[in-house]
């Protein structure tokens, strides 16, 4: 497996795979118009000192996760998404992910990160505490972070810094 930052290039296979894990799999009311990050990666993420990773097996897209800077010291995950079939323990792509954007959050000045899910993702619920992650009420996010609409479950992690 290989995780490297990609973008727009990639944009068909990342809109496949997300789409299809959002709508089909969890049934959740979201539509590529809802998410036009999807289709400008390198103005939405890297831009403002984010970053999209895709992990790769065999040249092909398995799985996804990106930083939102959406300031100086904080950022959130977003697009934490693995094909079913490379989903677990044994390819452990979701933790590969994770590490590498939770390693970039720390080089870059992030102290803490944030994300929102849907209470019907329980194994990614699972997964964040798991990673070290607290459950907040969304009324203990900052006042700038970037709500998705569907989202109904929020947490952060306070991270270490590296040097």
């Amino acid at each position: 497996m290989q995780i490297q930052p990609i973008q727009n290039e990639y944009e068909k296979e990342i809109v496949d795979l997300i789409l299809n894990i959002q709508q089909k799999e969890f049934n959740v009311p979201v539509t590529l118009e809802d998410q036009p990050d999807l289709l400008d990666i390198k103005n939405f993420y890297f831009k403002p000192g984010g970053i999209f990773l895709g992990a790769f097996i065999n040249d092909k897209l398995v799985g996804t996760i990106a930083l939102v800077k959406f300031n100086p010291e904080a950022g959130a995950i977003r697009k934490m998404f693995v094909r079913k079939e490379f989903r677990g323990k044994e390819f452990g792509i979701a933790q590969k992910l994770l590490e590498e954007l939770i390693a970039y959050s720390q080089d870059n000045g992030i102290k803490n990160l944030y994300l929102g899910t849907v209470s019907i993702l329980q194994a990614a619920l699972r997964f964040y505490e798991k990673n070290g992650f607290i459950t907040i009420p969304k009324e203990a996010l900052p006042n700038d972070f970037p709500l998705m609409k569907p989202d109904n479950v929020f947490c952060q992690l306070t991270l270490k810094p590296t040097k």
